[in-house]
């Protein structure tokens, strides 16, 4: 029998959207607190996109963002949807498959190729596993990456065959060598159109007056090698579909794909080439899953649905339990921030502190994608990190740091104490839990603001105390995890 889901909790509602978003204003946890959890899950995940500034107003202000030509322009592209876009879970979805299917623009050159890929990703990355591999083969950036346009049916490349199994879909141990030269047979003659094969060879792509041409899926029947092959314990005379088809039935591909799902929303696991070794964090999230993609066909969105109503996403245990990565950082900081209704610089300057951070967008180090965790912690990126969003939230110019400001003093009153101040604030800044050590520094420090002699009692000097408090909350270990 079914039942009833109770009413969302504020800190749980919270944490929702900081996994499958980028954090919540407090209009936005009010709204989503006032209903089911289960219904704000679904609002969440079957959100579209109304919001995000029109491709021809972006032209107007920043050309560069026209042919996307270049990893500045093409990053801060995306930078500004994600910023601005009213269905966050649709980018953050994104984000994740550009961390699992890392492709990089900086062996790629042109960076039409990337945002397109990124474009692919937001069409099918909540639907069917099996038509987003395929999506994936098909896709011109991931072809060149991995040099499949040179994996002919006289002379096969084994790049792509090898990273679809070992990265992609079903992780070492769960095929054999042999099964990476079937696969990529079955890839043979999957390659791209309006490509100029010498001019990408000498790494000056298909350049003409009016920029680069975007590139095209191509399958050359005359390469294809047609031959009988024996794939996973099957054999005929297998297309790439067909090893799709196949590579998606298998058992290990759901716990596979599910594990990056747990590593990316809910806790950091170890780095994917230890998988193999160890298991995972927790099982019973991976099963939950894993019945969910079979019960489904594959549904992307049903495995995302099943963990975040399962007890392991809710329990507070999975709180604050990943680092923030650069871009969460940034895009989740900036979107409090507000004051996006027009293109603007700062776009460029977001997607550079991202790259300071240590995450580059559209430039992953490897085909393995960003480790994460702690990995995204050093001495000088945790100081990027706090620079970063402490001059954020320390502008009253911006109109969502504004409109912040006057909230909190509206909330704690005009004779508020240190506590309330405090108090006020992490609400404010997304129901933010800290620790009884981290809220007692936090007092300590709005009661100097306070107390000092030169300080008065006008407005100005109240909203520069709350700034102050404020700043130093986006410095707080909390604030750096989700």
């Amino acid at each position: 029998m079914t039942t009833v889901q109770a009413r969302a909790d504020y800190p749980l509602v919270a944490h929702l959207l900081r996994r499958a978003g980028f954090g919540g204003t407090s209009e936005e946890l009010h709204d989503l607190a006032s209903v089911d959890y289960e219904v704000a899950v679904d609002r969440l995940l079957d959100a579209v996109d109304t919001t995000s500034l029109p491709d021809d107003l972006i032209r107007r202000y920043h050309i560069d963002q026209s042919d996307l030509r270049t990893l500045p322009s093409a990053g801060s592209y995306w930078i500004g949807r994600m910023v601005t876009t009213d269905a966050p879970f649709v980018e953050k979805v994104a984000l994740f498959w550009h961390r699992v299917f890392a492709t990089a623009q900086t062996k790629l050159i042109q960076g039409k190729v990337m945002s397109t890929q990124i474009e692919m990703f937001r069409e099918y990355g909540l639907g069917s596993f099996r038509d987003m591999l395929v999506q994936l083969s098909k896709n011109p950036a991931m072809i060149l990456f991995l040099d499949n346009q040179d994996n002919h049916r006289d002379a096969i490349n084994e790049n792509y065959g090898r990273e679809i199994l070992e990265l992609f879909s079903m992780g070492v141990g769960n095929y054999t060598e042999e099964d990476v030269k079937e696969c990529a047979r079955a890839f043979t003659g999957w390659t791209v159109a309006n490509t100029d094969y010498m001019a990408l060879k000498m790494r000056n792509n298909t350049m003409r007056p009016y920029g680069y041409i975007a590139w095209q899926f191509k399958y050359d029947e005359s390469d294809h090698d047609d031959g009988e092959k024996t794939f996973l314990g099957k054999t005929g005379n297998f297309t790439g579909e067909d090893v799709i088809d196949i590579i998606c039935e298998q058992p290990d591909t759901a716990a596979f794909v599910a594990r990056h799902m747990y590593h990316y929303f809910v806790a950091d696991e170890l780095p994917v080439p230890q998988w193999p070794h160890f298991p995972p964090k927790d099982p019973e999230a991976i099963r939950v899953m894993t019945d969910a993609y079979f019960e489904s066909g594959y549904s992307i969105k049903a495995m995302l649905r099943a963990l975040f109503l399962s007890e392991s996403f809710k329990a507070e245990a999975s709180r604050y339990a990943r680092v923030k990565s650069p871009v969460e950082l940034v895009v989740g900081t900036l979107r409090l921030a507000g004051g996006y209704e027009r293109p603007g610089a700062d776009v460029y300057r977001a997607t550079a502190a991202s790259g300071f951070m240590g995450q580059a967008l559209l430039a992953p180090p490897s085909v393995e994608g960003w480790m994460g965790g702690s990995d995204w912690i050093s001495t000088g990126t945790m100081v990027q990190r706090v620079n970063f969003a402490s001059g954020v939230v320390g502008d009253l110019e911006r109109p969502g740091i504004r409109e912040l400001v006057n909230e909190i003093k509206a909330q704690a009153g005009q004779d508020a104490t240190p506590e309330a101040l405090v108090d006020s604030c992490l609400k404010l800044l997304g129901r933010l839990d800290v620790s009884d050590e981290t809220r007692s520094g936090l007092v300590a420090f709005a009661g100097h603001g306070e107390s000092s002699e030169s300080a008065s009692p006008d407005d100005s000097d109240k909203d520069h105390q709350i700034v102050s408090i404020l700043q130093l909350i986006v410095a707080t270990r909390e604030y750096q995890l989700v």
